[in-house]
């Protein structure tokens, strides 16, 4: 018989190879197991305890809320209160556990049958350069988002597995539950569900109902595509599935799916991101000197109103120049930023030019010229005269190059006459000038020089508007302020603000008086164009060659100032402070005082005693003029008897009748031009006119 040309292995060689395979494998397997064992145990003694995983190394949250309450702007990374287990919804609970990991109760922290089903997609779609999915439980997510990073590698994917695996060795699944739902990220900057809740809905987490829960847990698969504020139907349909899937976990009924209507539920609304970006990008860092909490989550109020906000970003985006930027402050009376536009537009540049930029006043800086020469004790009504003036070389000229002589100074400051300007920046002196500019709060350098009562020194637009509103303030200072009180996301107060009145610049009647002035500059000067129907008290600023244009003025406890021009300082052909400038100025504040009553300017100046002339002493024989009781004296100081005059007749004799007045001579008053005649002077006051404007 011939043989085969195979030769046969004898049935028991294969047997034996087969088992010392499965010894290999088993002796493996055992190693494999016992060195998982060994890793978990090394992992277990090197995780923190849980107070240290509770705190988060991110980021801390700011949430800025305006004037109204409504939330304007979130910075940093969003991580809301953290809610212990128990605050937490069993809906949010049962909704993430259902879409996240539904056997999460069953597993040791790694699931064996997903991942089963992520290697088994992986074997479909290999050479497709697909990543594995299905296979992350909650306890691994956790450990990733804690630990780890977000890298697809195998050696990743090991040390995630082990660090789960210790993790409920360590702890229980309400703490990992606990852990996973104050940290997962949601989208749009949040972590956890209440900084989710709060973004999303504007309520705290702890009061999420079942349509917000399955919304809120639709978005960790792909926070960017499920956001309700980047794409609200995406959103409303991966919670539809969320739904579902909590329905067949048995996590609710086919009725609670019935009754969860989530068109119904109510979205949040966008903050605005353009120019109110230049208001929180100058409060905001004023919170290192406010309060001193470092991680927890914070809830900030600020002054700004939206809607004067609004409307002073129309009113400068309307009537600046072309080409040229501007800015706008409006101040409440005490201090409260109700409105700040920085720029045309934040998005293109965030550069704020309210708060930032030094320009020069131009004639706007008249205001501590003339209150300087008010405290010195000028008053509104007091004469000067426009005429040619030269000091030290210098030789100022008014803008409509003539001159209008003898006028007061009411009208030298409603025409701003710049000649005037400087002869009482030569009596009260230049250092003067300077000094009531830095008690009012201007904090860039200021120069002495005879010129600088032009306003030839920079400044800020927020310094000059200060100043401003503590004339409107009736001389009390006004600091500018944006934050009334900070908290933390549990209503723990971190600061309030509190409203300082103590300090007192000028008198009230210097106040009244620069008021009198500015008034009359809106009524018929040089302001006219930032006239609203109400009382306005302002002041025009324009620089050389139309470089700057500046008004800043007042009315209804409202102080707002505007200025315009070009960054690089270049001229704008045809900007002055009363046209643009004046022109936005009265945009806004027909907006902006339209629901307040209308307040009449306080302009009686009461003068200080060493200005008043005495009544009763000013007239020659009063109120001691021989017979009504007092004492006489002579050249030498000493008594004289008084006689009394003799009595009228009358056809009564029992009837006193007392003296005719008009028989008595008239007094003679002691006035001015009494004094000219007995010194033998003949001095007349010339007559007032005003300049032609």
């Amino acid at each position: 018989m011939a043989r085969s040309g195979k030769s046969k292995e004898p049935p028991g060689t294969a047997r034996l190879w087969l088992m010392r395979g499965l010894k290999a494998g088993l002796i493996a397997l055992v190693a494999a197991v016992v060195a998982i064992v060994v890793a978990v145990v090394i992992a277990m003694q090197s995780l923190p305890d849980y107070s240290s995983l509770k705190s988060s190394p991110n980021g801390q949250m700011i949430r800025v809320h305006a004037a109204d309450g409504s939330v304007i702007v979130s910075l940093g990374p969003s991580f809301g209160r953290w809610l212990s287990y128990d605050q937490i919804p069993q809906v949010m609970v049962d909704a993430m556990v259902s879409t996240e990991d539904k056997r999460y109760y069953l597993h040791p922290g790694v699931d064996p049958i997903g991942m089963a089903r992520a290697a088994w997609v992986a074997l479909e779609n290999r050479g497709k350069g697909r990543r594995l999915q299905g296979a992350s439980t909650i306890t691994q997510q956790v450990t990733r988002n804690i630990f780890l990073n977000n890298s697809y590698s195998w050696g990743r994917k090991v040390r995630e597995m082990v660090l789960a695996l210790a993790l409920e060795r360590k702890f229980s699944k309400r703490q990992i539950l606990e852990l996973y739902l104050n940290k997962v990220y949601f989208g749009g900057g949040a972590y956890g569900i209440d900084a989710a809740s709060r973004k999303f809905f504007g309520h705290p987490a702890d009061s999420l109902n079942l349509p917000e829960a399955a919304i809120i847990a639709g978005l960790v698969k792909a926070p960017s595509s499920y956001s309700p504020t980047a794409d609200a139907e995406a959103a409303i349909g991966r919670a539809g599935v969320v739904l579902d899937l909590m329905q067949e976990n048995g996590a609710i009924s086919a009725a609670e799916h019935a009754s969860a209507n989530l068109a119904d539920v109510k979205m949040a609304p966008e903050p605005p991101q353009n120019s109110v970006r230049y208001f929180t990008d100058w409060a905001l860092p004023q919170l290192d000197t406010l309060i001193t909490e470092p991680n927890e989550p914070l809830e900030v109020y600020t002054t700004i109103d939206l809607s004067m906000q609004r409307a002073a970003t129309a009113a400068i985006q309307a009537n600046v120049p072309k080409g040229s930027q501007g800015a706008l402050v409006a101040l409440d009376r005490d201090g409260a930023v109700r409105a700040m536009v920085g720029g045309l537009d934040y998005v293109t540049s965030n550069y704020n030019r309210a708060t930032t930029a030094t320009r020069q006043p131009g004639s706007a800086w008249k205001l501590f010229v003339y209150m300087a020469a008010l405290e010195a004790g000028y008053t509104p009504d007091t004469g000067v005269t426009d005429e040619p003036v030269t000091i030290n070389g210098w030789s100022p000229r008014n803008s409509n190059g003539r001159f209008s002589g003898d006028i007061d100074v009411r009208t030298a400051f409603a025409y701003s006459v710049n000649t005037v300007a400087a002869k009482l920046g030569v009596e009260v002196g230049f250092p003067t000038i300077a000094d009531m500019a830095r008690r009012f709060g201007i904090s860039t350098p200021i120069n002495t020089h005879p010129s600088m009562v032009l306003g030839t020194s920079d400044v800020r637009l927020i310094d000059m508007t200060r100043a401003f509103a503590s004339v409107a303030r009736k001389g009390i200072a006004v600091a500018p302020y944006g934050i009334t009180k900070v908290t933390t996301a549990d209503g723990r107060l971190l600061y309030e603000h509190q409203d300082d009145t103590s300090r007192v610049l000028v008198a009230p009647w210097v106040a009244a008086g620069l008021t009198d002035l500015m008034q009359t500059a809106v009524s018929t000067g040089t302001g006219r164009a930032a006239q609203i129907g109400r009382p306005v008290a302002g002041k025009t600023g324009t620089t050389s060659s139309n470089k700057d244009g500046w008004f800043l003025g007042f009315s209804s406890g409202i102080t707002t100032g505007v200025w315009m021009g070009r960054d690089d300082a270049r001229a704008v052909g045809g900007l002055q402070g009363g046209r643009a400038p004046a022109r936005a100025f009265a945009d806004f504040m027909k907006v902006a005082v339209a629901k307040r009553p209308v307040e009449q300017f306080d302009t009686q100046v009461t003068l200080p005693e060493w200005q008043l002339e005495p009544d009763a002493e000013a007239y020659y024989g009063a109120p001691d003029d021989g017979t009504g009781g007092g004492m006489m004296v002579d050249e030498n100081g000493l008594p004289l008897e008084r006689t009394q005059p003799d009595a009228p007749q009358s056809d009564n004799p029992d009837e006193d009748v007392p003296p005719d007045p008009a028989d008595r001579p008239a007094p003679q008053r002691l006035d001015q031009q009494w004094i000219d005649q007995v010194l033998g002077r003949d001095r007349q006051r010339p007559a007032q006119q005003r300049p032609d404007p």
